[in-house]
């Protein structure tokens, strides 16, 4: 009897700060309320702890994932999402999939779970820990949420390159051949130089689309983040610009991109760089210059973050410093194949 009007006690309680959430006499966890002491976390279970997604079977099922509802204490409507993690990292930056409230089980292919592995930034040569948990929440109120006890896997993903594209004013808002910007792992990190040639309007506006289409297109919402129904991105002027999209947080970045030529044979020596000339058609850098005997290298945004040196044409991250005679050089680099060309005018 005890225990049944003490559970009676908590749900009313529970009910009262819900309603009245603006209250004092409401206990609160910083902006949260307190879970009522009869609430417990649901349960979550998988068909398989090791999971190693193969390209050659993406689109088989591979693992399916059974939960059971969290009990509050009370009858209320709830949200449920299935968290993924790096064993280790205590959730702080778990992967979410919000999961309809009528389900019971839900099982992903293999290319739809390598899409959750990848974007937890996990290697391709070895398995790594992760951990798995059902969080759940009461809807519409601000009780916290409560967690189900956390299931261990064993996973690898494998690569997965995929795109989105970049139609703007400076090619015709075309999306079907726009530039595109590449996510070497599929893990929705993408990246890649546009180039914006000089425009009589000064228009340096495009979008970014995840197909060759206008059926969806990401635009700026302000402050580095961007949604589908954003306005324009613009880039800040003419030039090669460096862009970044991050489709996990929505967020974006456009940064100059500019190579120069430094070293003893150039007219500033060490020093400093003197900058090369973008060609838009090419998408090389190019310039003519006299050079002394000496050494030269090339440096991306006057920076040794990223320099280039090599021998035999090709260049490399960090490389050798590239050896020259005096006299007037065309010099053009391609930075996308890695190569350079000294000519000798």
């Amino acid at each position: 009897m005890y225990y049944n009007m003490k559970k009676i006690l908590n749900n009313v309680l529970a009910i009262i700060c819900i309603g009245l959430l603006t209250l004092s006499s409401c206990k609160k966890d910083e902006t949260r309320v307190v879970v009522p002491a009869d609430a417990t976390g649901g349960k979550v279970e998988a068909s398989s702890t090791t999971l190693m997604p193969e390209k050659l079977t993406q689109d088989s099922d591979l693992v399916t994932f059974k939960f059971e509802k969290a009990d509050f204490g009370f009858a209320a409507a709830t949200t449920n999402t299935l968290q993924f993690a790096v064993k280790g990292t205590n959730f702080s930056a778990p992967k979410e999939v919000n999961l309809d409230p009528s389900l019971a089980s839900i099982t992903y292919t293999g290319i739809d779970f390598n899409t959750i592995l990848l974007a937890l930034d996990l290697p391709f040569d070895s398995a790594s820990e992760i951990e798995v948990r059902l969080k759940s929440e009461v809807t519409s109120t601000k009780l916290a949420p409560v967690y189900s006890s956390i299931l261990e896997l064993s996973a690898k993903p494998y690569p997965l390159i995929s795109w989105v594209y970049v139609p703007g004013n400076y090619q015709g808002w075309n999306p079907a051949t726009a530039d595109s910007l590449i996510s070497p792992t599929g893990n929705g990190v993408y990246s890649g130089v546009v180039g914006f040639p000089p425009d009589a309007n000064n228009n340096y506006e495009f979008k970014v689309t995840p197909a060759k289409n206008w059926t969806v297109s990401y635009g700026d919402e302000g402050d580095g983040k961007f949604s589908t129904g954003g306005g324009n991105f613009k880039a800040p002027g003419p030039g090669p610009y460096t862009i970044g999209i991050n489709t996990n947080n929505n967020s974006y970045t456009i940064t100059p991109y500019s190579w120069g030529i430094i070293g003893s044979a150039t007219p500033t020596g060490w020093d400093s760089d003197t900058d090369m000339e973008y060609n838009f058609v090419s998408k090389t850098f190019s310039i003519t210059i006299p050079l002394t005997a000496g050494e030269i290298k090339f440096r991306l945004n006057d920076d040794w973050a990223v320099n280039l040196g090599g021998s035999g044409g090709v260049l490399n991250q960090g490389g050798a410093n590239i050896a020259v005679t005096a006299g007037t050089y065309n010099v053009i680099i391609d930075t996308f194949n890695n190569t350079y060309t000294l000519t000798k005018l």
